[in-house]
């Protein structure tokens, strides 16, 4: 990886995915094998006029040994620096980069139903933090190549040439080949096309179709919009690319409206380990049955996290052609793989989605149908044959997929 190379992503990651401010804070969440990578992304953030820069290493063996070996009770405990912490965030409203790198296999061999138990206990302690500072500042998620992950993609290839060839493969999908501050303009353009048009239909639900055996209706809200791309913090209205990559128009159905069955097109990975080739059938929007050849356990401690977490937070419409999809790599990884094809998402709703959402307050969004949950799992259920019809509120039929690509 030239320094040239790595320095262009960096500034990608701070300049259109945070979108640091002058005079801002920023957290870095970063693995400890990234270490260059941090560095010029620090340096970045600081040359935007960012007041500071604070870099939290992660590790995914440490993690690993505390989830083994640490209690249950000790692993709920929130110390009161900890609960600063939240209050720090809330009052000061740093930028959030989050830089993906861990082996999709990491915590393989770690009790689940342990970390469910740590997840449920935290969660309520957590929460009135999350939602005090939800949608007013910048956040973005970006990837850089480990050894454990790239192996886990190029099985074939020695560490040194998958550690290249997913490098390489991130670096594409994350238009960074190029111009990336240009591609990225043109490309939120073109995605708030599309969403001005879905926007333009009034949909009241959408009907999947695929020969896999997917036969699944979501209903929509009538309040609610489509987006994609970049989007705005309240308050200070500063746009920001959450993610890097992204490829995805997506909006929150209506909690508990929901029936069929889908089938996942690509693997999930869920607390370090992995998913595949499963479904999830619903009945009044609730997940009420679900199958997996790997992982059904975990997946049914994931539905299970809380009463919420079987129901729907996201719609998703992803083309098949795709870039990420046309690389023809299983990324084993969400941030990729959900930009690859259409997915759904169990648990929280996206609140900006409402019209005029500012204006509510977390219950008053709930109340109208933004289902609200401790957990956010998107799962991939697009094909090259899923059709999608979109059915609108003054009775009309529209294609919306057709082939698995844009019929518009």
């Amino acid at each position: 990886m030239k320094k040239s190379t790595l320095k262009k992503y960096a500034h990608l990651i701070a300049k259109v995915g945070g979108n640091v401010q002058k005079g801002q804070n920023v957290e870095l969440y970063v693995a400890v094998d990234q270490e260059e990578l941090a560095n010029y992304i620090v340096e970045e953030c600081y040359k935007l006029g960012a007041n500071t820069v604070a870099v939290r290493w992660t590790s995914d063996k440490v993690e690993k040994t505390t989830l083994k070996k640490e209690s249950i009770k000790s692993l709920s405990h929130f110390y009161d620096y900890e609960l600063a912490k939240q209050q720090y965030l809330c009052d000061e409203l740093p930028v959030m980069i989050h830089i993906e790198s861990s082996d999709p296999d990491a915590m393989k061999g770690v009790n689940q139903a342990k970390v469910a138990k740590v997840r449920m206990a935290q969660y309520p302690v957590i929460k009135p933090y999350r939602d005090k500072r939800e949608n007013k500042y910048q956040w973005t998620i970006a990837g850089a190549s480990s050894p454990a992950w790239a192996k886990k993609v190029f099985p074939n290839l020695s560490k040194k040439k998958a550690v290249e060839a997913l490098w390489d493969a991130i670096l594409k999908t994350s238009r960074c080949d190029e111009d990336p501050i240009k591609a990225w303009e043109e490309h939120n353009a073109d995605l708030a096309k599309r969403t001005k048009y879905l926007n333009s239909l009034n949909l009241d639900y959408l009907h999947y179709t695929s020969k896999n055996g997917t036969d699944f209706k979501v209903w929509l809200l009538p309040n609610v919009d489509w987006l994609a791309g970049g989007e705005k913090t309240l308050g200070r209205h500063v746009f920001f690319n959450p993610n890097i990559p992204s490829e995805e128009c997506f909006t929150s159905p209506a909690k508990g409206k929901a029936e069929g069955i889908v089938y996942s097109t690509k693997p999930l990975s869920y607390q370090g380990e992995l998913i595949e080739n499963f479904s999830i059938r619903f009945e009044k929007g609730k997940a009420v049955e679900v199958h997996a050849e790997k992982g059904e356990k975990l997946l049914k401690h994931m539905i299970s996290m809380d009463e919420n977490a079987r129901y729907l937070g996201e719609c998703a419409l992803v083309p098949y052609d795709s870039p990420i999809n046309n690389t023809g790599i299983l990324f084993y990884n969400t941030l990729y793989d959900e930009n690859a094809a259409c997915h759904l998402a169990l648990g929280m709703g996206f609140t900006n989605c409402v019209h005029d959402y500012e204006k509510y307050t977390q219950e008053e969004l709930t109340k109208m149908g933004i289902n609200d949950a401790s957990i956010h799992v998107d799962f991939m259920i697009g094909s090259k044959d899923l059709n999608i019809v979109g059915y609108t509120r003054d009775g009309k039929k529209v294609q919306i997929f057709k082939d698995g690509n844009w019929a518009f």
